[in-house]
């Protein structure tokens, strides 16, 4: 497996940290790191600034919200980051929620999977070099109507860019194995998912005529050492206004794809009763519903044993490339568990 990790652009303002984790990250033997955006920073701006402090590492957006920007925009910042970096970066791209896409940036979510896959049919025509021309039911270039020729851009992409979508719903799962070059997952049960997630992407990928070694599958957990069971159970405790969150806050009202990832992967019954208890305001209430099962089978929390058999799971499974979000309340302490992950990850390459 080949390890990554995600940096959150838009946890504060403590930039100094963030590019020192990076650059230490490069040296400890880091494959990737991909930046997130969320609703604070975006991630372009703080990629450009990562590649000119770095050498080695792929460097990908985790993600670009499709949407946000057109889909001829988002091929002009793939290129420049592309190019800048030597060919080392990944395009991840990934619908978001109603709630990030209408509530803060005032366009309509509506069809995601159309847009999504509109969006990643003429990123592919820009960066083959061609005059864009698209007629779809989301995205017409030229605009119909007026004078405007189809144009192609002054400039070209000099390395190949992949493009991994972050996807959670059976729907999306398949426009990922059908289109992208990797998959960008999170809520990942191993035991549960082959049926949850490899199924669909499996569907995707044979509509294509393509294996499930011909898509980068990409997983992320947070990742935490607890010297003894008494310090895991705190951990675990710890970690469950958290997941609370995830099942009952995010999304909206009505879509909170989180929550229907853990539904198909056996907590139907608890992520909906988190969830209403979230909405309706008692956040402990529903940080009490969490099961510490929960919180183990979506990590890599636990003792050094416990983690190494976790990331053997995860190999099994069929993750090839594992995104680690190390714990730690410092630079040095996130540095140190990410370290130990890593050395763990390259132990599990070298016995297999």
């Amino acid at each position: 497996m080949r390890t990554a990790t995600t940096i959150e652009a838009s946890a504060g303002d403590a930039w100094g940290d963030h590019v020192d984790f990076v650059v230490e990250a490069e040296k400890l033997g880091l494959d990737i790191c991909w930046v997130a955006e969320a609703w604070g920073s975006d991630g372009p701006s703080a990629l450009g600034y990562y590649a000119a402090k770095t050498d080695r590492m792929l460097l990908g957006s985790g993600i670009m919200q499709v949407g946000t920007r057109t889909p001829v925009a988002v091929a002009q910042t793939a290129i420049t980051l592309s190019n800048l970096s030597d060919g080392r970066f990944l395009l991840g791209l990934g619908a978001s929620g109603p709630q990030v896409i209408e509530g803060l940036h005032g366009t309509p979510f509506a069809r995601p999977l159309v847009r999504t896959r509109e969006t990643v049919e003429i990123v592919r025509r820009v960066l083959e070099g061609g005059k864009i021309a698209y007629s779809g039911s989301e995205f017409r270039i030229p605009l119909p109507g007026g004078d405007a020729k189809p144009m192609r851009l002054s400039m070209q992409a000099h390395h190949p860019i992949p493009i991994y979508l972050a996807t959670l719903s059976p729907a999306m799962l398949r426009l990922t194995g059908e289109v992208a070059d990797g998959w960008l997952g999170t809520s990942f049960v191993p035991e549960g998912a082959a049926d949850a997630y490899f199924r669909h992407l499996d569907e995707g990928l044979a509509r294509s005529g393509r294996a499930r070694a011909d898509l980068d599958v990409c997983q992320g957990a947070e990742v935490a050492f607890a010297p003894d069971e008494d310090a895991l159970r705190q951990m675990v405790a710890g970690r469950k206004k958290e997941l609370a969150f995830s099942l009952g806050g995010m999304g909206s009202a009505s879509t909170n794809f989180y929550n229907q990832a853990y539904s198909r992967q056996g907590w139907a019954e608890v992520a909906a009763q988190v969830r209403e208890r979230w909405q309706a305001g008692d956040r402990d209430g529903a940080a009490d519903l969490v099961t510490d099962e929960m919180v183990l089978g979506t990590t890599l929390i636990g003792t050094e044993p416990m983690v190494r058999e976790r990331l053997r799971v995860w190999r099994a499974a069929g993750v090839d490339t594992v995104r680690l979000y190390p714990a730690g309340d410092t630079l040095d302490a996130r540095l140190s568990t990410l370290a130990r992950a890593i050395d763990i990850v390259r132990e599990i390459g070298a016995s297999a």
